[in-house]
């Protein structure tokens, strides 16, 4: 090591003492066995290339990267199996929220069939109603040409005895 390099690291180990202080944490192990064995780690790592971190993480990233990608669209395809399953399931608990309302669908049909019931037998008290009034109506029209007729034959009466009489009256006779 160079002596420009100890200032520095003495630095940074002052600055590791008071972070330490701050936290509470003693300085120094009471006990000799208590050592880290990372302690002084970072004082021994050399300087790493840059070249060699970029391709040891492009490395790293082929690696690994389709089998991430992989589960990324299992994970896609299980939470939009999910969302399906989810949709499913509420549509059954609505049917079964319908299912309770069986009993109100069923005072429906009974009240239905109550109302056809009644116009059905109004629809037959209108035939019947209809049937008879075609009845009067032609008993009625027959009746109308019956006292026609016999007006008419009371005219022709008439007529025949206004003529009788006129025969029956006396005449003067004619001179010749």
């Amino acid at each position: 090591m160079s002596v420009a390099e100890r200032p520095e690291e003495e630095e940074e180990e002052e600055e590791e003492e008071e972070v330490l202080v701050a936290a509470g944490t003693p300085l120094r192990s009471l006990d000799p066995s208590d050592a880290s064995p990372d302690e002084g780690v970072v004082k021994d790592l050399p300087l790493i290339d840059e070249k060699a971190v970029e391709q040891l993480t492009e490395g790293l990233l082929s690696h690994y990267l389709p089998d991430l990608q992989r589960s990324k669209s299992a994970l896609q395809e299980l939470t939009q199996n999910q969302v399906v399953l989810l949709e499913t399931l509420e549509q059954e608990i609505s049917k079964f929220k319908e299912c309770n309302s069986i009993p109100e669908i069923d005072a429906l049909f009974s009240e239905a069939k109550h109302y056809h019931n009644k116009l059905v037998n109004i629809r037959n008290e209108m035939m019947m109603l209809h049937e008879k009034t075609t009845k009067l109506k032609k008993r009625a029209l027959k009746l109308q040409q019956k006292k026609q007729k016999e007006e008419l034959e009371r005219e022709q009466q008439r007529e025949k005895e206004l003529e009788r009489e006129k025969q029956l009256t006396a005449k003067p006779a004619k001179r010749t």
